[in-house]
């Protein structure tokens, strides 16, 4: 490494090390337009996995407790399919979705899809996957967002003599069971890593599961 690759080495390890939520794209604007080491975005970020910093693990928050809440727990496989959203972040700053399906009965993970975007259209091939192998629920319970009022995703869900349940704004508890598993999730994956192609999340999702 030369001598100006290594003064570039150098300040990531500071930068990353005095700001820990710093990502690449920070790093790489205060050592172009602060430092003056040019604008070459490949040296910069090459130098930067060599150093294995799209490898650190974020900083995690601690968690509110909140009060426990009881929860109706079904009787037998599908009856109820919780599903959900979460969004994290890829190192070039493009939103990552997950959609994520359990059985309410005994959680099992019956999908964690990944990609840059889940439209309906998405939403609702990854549900029909779903029912070929593991037969129709009664019910998939979800939140109150504009993604599940979606006209074709309560069409679909109709046609398939199924329910879908909203849960009440500001109410998670009445998703207890499927927000815990998401906190769980996220805390022991998504959010640990930086992240460079929906490859990276598939293969860890893959492994968590």
């Amino acid at each position: 490494m030369n001598t100006e690759n290594e003064e570039v080495a150098d300040w990531l390890l500071h930068i990353t090390g005095c700001h820990r939520n710093s990502g690449f794209l920070l790093c790489h604007f205060y050592l172009s337009n602060v430092k003056g080491f040019g604008r070459s975005h490949k040296r910069i970020y090459r130098i930067y996995r060599e150093l294995m910093l799209n490898l650190r693990i974020k900083p995690r928050k601690r968690l509110v407790q909140e009060m426990p809440q009881p929860l109706s727990v079904p009787e037998a496989n599908n009856e109820v399919w919780p599903m959900d959203f979460m969004r994290d972040q890829s190192v070039d700053g493009r939103s990552i979705w997950t959609l994520n399906v359990i059985d309410d009965f005994n959680r099992e993970v019956l999908g964690i899809e990944v990609d840059f975007s889940l439209p309906s259209e998405w939403v609702i091939r990854t549900l029909k996957h779903h029912l070929e192998w593991r037969g129709k629920p009664k019910v998939i319970r979800c939140g109150n967002g504009p993604e599940y009022l979606n006209a074709a995703i309560v069409t679909w869900t109709q046609k398939q003599a199924m329910r879908l349940e909203y849960i009440e704004p500001s109410k998670p508890q009445q998703n207890a069971y499927f927000e815990r598993f998401n906190r769980t999730a996220r805390y022991e994956w998504l959010s640990q890593y930086l992240w460079e192609d929906l490859e990276q999340v598939r293969e860890a999702a893959a492994d968590w599961t």
